[in-house]
């Protein structure tokens, strides 16, 4: 029976993405990359989706990419890799609906970039992260010099980039990559109470703090100000919108639908 490299699973408005390559740690496959770009395009599309969890099967998260592959390549061979790699990370940072990487064991190379790609990275406190590339002669891709100097900032960004070696959970919670840290045997559950809660908030409003926000990294403050301008005048109109107003007068909790 043929491998399956990713797991999809849908329940209680949330898409579990789990990347099933085990034995090797994750590696992220031509397979396991197509899978999830159009996982996330359901998700995009599905109303009942309103969060996405993006975990790992086995011991870790994700090793990054498949050294054993390197070493025959050819630049357009590369060149041409690297187009589905980017095409993955710009559909994770362009859907409307919250991404939460859950990470143990090591997220590597490519793999600390699918994680800095979501919305939020939850982590194991025994988890590794480690930006490899260097140590067979290459510079980050996947998006890892656009996130690592707008997370870290740049001499921490160097540090990770130039060294190649693993920082502990506690120092990336420290220095900005992890949100929050649990025991190992708590991640996956903690996650899950996570999700739920974000998939039963106002999803139109977070789809635009998403949105806004990432465009922000890249924009003046003048720019910034117009868009939240033209949106608020926009998303005032929601079902979530109105609900909240009504949830704070009559003093209860709001009941979000995600319209």
């Amino acid at each position: 029976m043929e491998e399956q490299h990713l797991l999809v699973k849908v329940e209680e408005g949330i898409m579990s993405l789990t990347l099933n390559r085990p034995k090797s740690l994750n590696a992220l496959s031509i397979e396991m990359r197509q899978a999830l770009i159009e996982a996330l395009k359901t998700a995009e599309n599905n109303d009942q989706v309103r969060a996405v969890i993006l975990s790992g099967a086995g011991s870790s998260f994700c090793a990054g990419g498949d050294v054993k592959g390197m070493g025959n390549s050819t630049p357009l061979k590369t060149y041409n890799r690297l187009e589905g790699i980017n095409k993955l990370i710009l559909t994770m940072t362009e859907l409307d609906k919250p991404i939460i990487a859950a990470v143990h064991g090591y997220a590597a190379g490519v793999g600390v970039c699918l994680a800095m790609a979501c919305d939020q990275v939850l982590a194991a406190d025994n988890s590794k992260f480690v930006l490899s590339f260097s140590k067979v002669g290459l510079i980050s891709d996947g998006g890892g010099l656009f996130f690592l100097p707008r997370t870290l900032g740049l001499l921490r960004s160097k540090e990770l980039l130039f060294n190649a070696e693993p920082i502990s959970a506690a120092k990336a919670l420290d220095w900005g990559m992890v949100n929050r840290l649990y025991p190992a045997d708590e991640l996956h559950s903690e996650v899950l109470k996570y999700a739920k809660k974000l998939a039963s908030g106002p999803s139109k409003a977070y789809g635009m703090i998403k949105k806004i926000a990432n465009r922000a990294l890249t924009i003046d403050l003048a720019e910034t100000l117009e868009i939240e301008r033209t949106t608020q005048a926009m998303i005032i109109t929601t079902e979530d919108h109105l609900e909240g107003v009504e949830a704070f007068k009559e003093k209860r909790k709001p009941i979000f639908k995600g319209k």
